[in-house]
C-alpha cells in the first residue's frame, strides 16, 4: 500500500508558510492503520520494549497501538498542567521562544527499555526533550521512531545519539 498517497499536504497550516502533513486519510483507512502499525513495529527489529512513550498529541495515536502490540505500557508526555500526578518537566527552545513537556515521575522505572514514538519528526526539539525526561527517570531508550520525518528540518541531528527510524521521509 502506498501510505504516502494517504497523507495530504495542507498549505499554510497552522500558520502561513508551513505545509502540514495531514494523516487523517490514513487514520480513516483500517487497512492503512494495520499496515502502518505493523511497519512501525518492524522498524524495531525485534528489540524488547517495556514502555512506549508518545508525545502530545499526535504521538497518542500510534503510540498506544504500538504498546498494545508490543505487550508494553504506554506513557504520555504532555504540555504543562495536563498530567494529574507529580511530574518532571523539560523546557526546550523553539525557533521563537521555548516550550515545556512533562511526564509523571513514576511513569518509567529505572532500566526499563523505552520506545519513543511521535507521528512527525520535524526540528527534533520535542523528541530531544522527551528523551531527556525518560533518561532522568532511568529509562533506556532503545529507539526513537516516527511515522513521518521532515528531513529538510534535520530534526534527527538533535537525537542522533539514539537509533532514529522513520517510516516515511519527505
Amino acid at each position: 500500500m502506498d501510505l504516502k498517497s494517504l497523507i495530504r499536504d495542507v498549505p499554510d497550516f497552522p500558520k502561513e508558510g508551513v505545509i502540514f502533513k495531514d494523516i487523517t486519510l490514513l487514520l480513516q483507512n483500517p487497512s492503512a492503520l494495520e499496515e502502518t502499525t505493523n511497519a512501525l513495529i518492524k522498524l524495531l527489529n525485534g528489540q524488547k520494549v517495556d514502555k512506549v512513550v508518545g508525545m502530545e498529541s499526535r504521538g497518542f495515536i500510534f503510540g498506544p497501538m504500538l504498546a498494545n502490540r508490543l505487550n508494553a505500557g504506554f506513557v504520555p508526555i504532555r504540555k504543562p498542567g495536563k498530567l494529574p500526578s507529580t511530574t518532571l518537566s523539560e523546557t526546550y527552545n523553539l525557533e521563537y521562544g521555548t516550550d515545556t513537556l512533562e511526564i509523571h515521575k513514576d511513569a518509567i522505572v529505572k532500566g526499563e527499555k523505552v520506545l519513543v514514538h511521535d507521528d512527525v519528526l520535524a526540528t527534533g526539539g520535542t523528541a530531544n526533550a522527551a528523551c531527556k525526561l525518560i533518561e532522568r527517570l532511568g529509562g533506556e531508550i532503545v529507539q526513537c521512531n516516527f511515522l513521518i520525518e521532515l528531513t529538510f528540518l534535520a530534526g534527527s541531528s538533535k537525537i542522533n545519539e539514539y537509533s532514529v527510524q522513520s517510516l516515511l521521509k519527505y
